[in-house]
């Protein structure tokens, strides 16, 4: 199957999202496109939540009946998506000097949890699998990046992003139903967490959950302490520790083999033979750490990346220009 084929059976919502959609053939005028539709239902939901979006109350503020949007967005849940993908934007860039794998998910943990915590209602959409869209993407790749260089399995690499992922977006949760309760309240978020406490110290006794009460005791519900931050730091130290261990696994793997690999070696260079060497690239995998954090590596793929978003958009140009040529031809025939 060829690429055009794979792009034409993507659902509507991801097309759109990559810029690969056939653009709508009669419509509005040109003040209409995707882009204004996606940002007049995000002001709606920034300001009075996920539940107001509709595509009537989209088309009202932009001044068009409901139908002129179908032209553009074939339903509310390739709307939904699209507003997903520009809520999430891109995560921010690596360093010129880039720190430990570590520090990098602490960054896009902190970032993501900015965009959670910011923009409540993208944590009311469903979900309904891993989100195909370029932004979205763009996050998988930048964690599944900082681990490339850790020795960790393909697996494992995604399990550690789907850490920091699953992080950040209980962390904006938690923060969004506190949110929510200050604005029907009219309470702060230290009265909020206040009242809170008051009503556990309330309830809560020692003879009953004598552990909880201990807590309440301790002031845990007023605590300055981030639990998010500290629950994230422990599963990192998880994952640092399962790295070292299986980098000394390696490396004590390595010693046993390593008079032999040395006998190897010092024959091949007496022998001045170039095959030896040949057979040492062979057996060093793709997904060898000194290949993957190798520097022209890691330009060649930023390249690939920005090479098929060129390739995306011209792919869309020409799509959108056989339409209008077919159009010209039906006109004359």
């Amino acid at each position: 199957m060829s690429s055009d084929d794979t792009i034409e059976q993507l659902p509507s919502g991801i097309a759109l999202a990559w810029g690969v959609a056939a653009t709508p053939q009669r419509g509005p005028k040109r003040e209409m496109s995707v882009e204004r539709i996606v940002d007049a239902a995000i002001e709606i939901a920034d300001s009075d939540g996920i539940q107001a979006v509709s595509m009537s109350a989209v088309a009202k503020r932009l001044g068009y009946t409901p139908m002129s949007l179908y032209r553009y967005v074939s339903s509310k849940d390739d709307l939904l998506l699209l507003m997903q993908e520009e809520a999430t934007g891109l995560p921010p860039e690596q360093t010129e000097d880039p720190t430990g794998w570590r520090e990098r998910l602490r960054e896009l943990y902190e970032a993501q949890s900015s965009v959670f915590i910011n923009q409540p209602w993208l944590l009311s959409l469903p979900i309904t699998g891993s989100p195909i869209t370029p932004n979205s993407s763009a996050w998988l790749e930048a964690s599944l990046e900082a681990l490339a260089e850790t020795g960790l399995t393909q697996d494992e690499r995604l399990a550690a992003t789907l850490l920091v992922t699953g992080a950040a977006r209980w962390k904006g949760l938690i923060h969004a139903g506190y949110e929510e309760e200050s604005r029907t309240t009219g309470l702060n978020a230290a009265e909020v967490a206040a009242r809170e406490s008051a009503l556990f110290d309330a309830v809560i006794t020692g003879d009953g959950y004598p552990y909880l009460r201990q807590a309440i005791d301790a002031g845990v519900f007023i605590s300055d302490a981030d639990p998010f931050d500290f629950g994230l730091d422990r599963g990192l130290d998880g994952v640092e520790s399962y790295i070292d261990r299986i980098s000394q696994e390696r490396r004590d793997d390595s010693g046993e083999a390593g008079a032999d690999a040395a006998d190897v070696s010092d024959r091949a260079e007496a022998a001045g033979s170039n095959a030896g060497v040949a057979e040492g690239s062979a057996a060093i995998g793709d997904d060898h750490p000194g290949v993957q954090s190798d520097k022209k590596l890691r330009e060649a793929r930023k390249a690939v990346r920005q090479a098929q978003k060129v390739l995306a958009e011209a792919r869309k140009k020409e799509r959108q220009t056989l339409r209008e040529a077919r159009e010209r031809v039906a006109k004359q025939s």
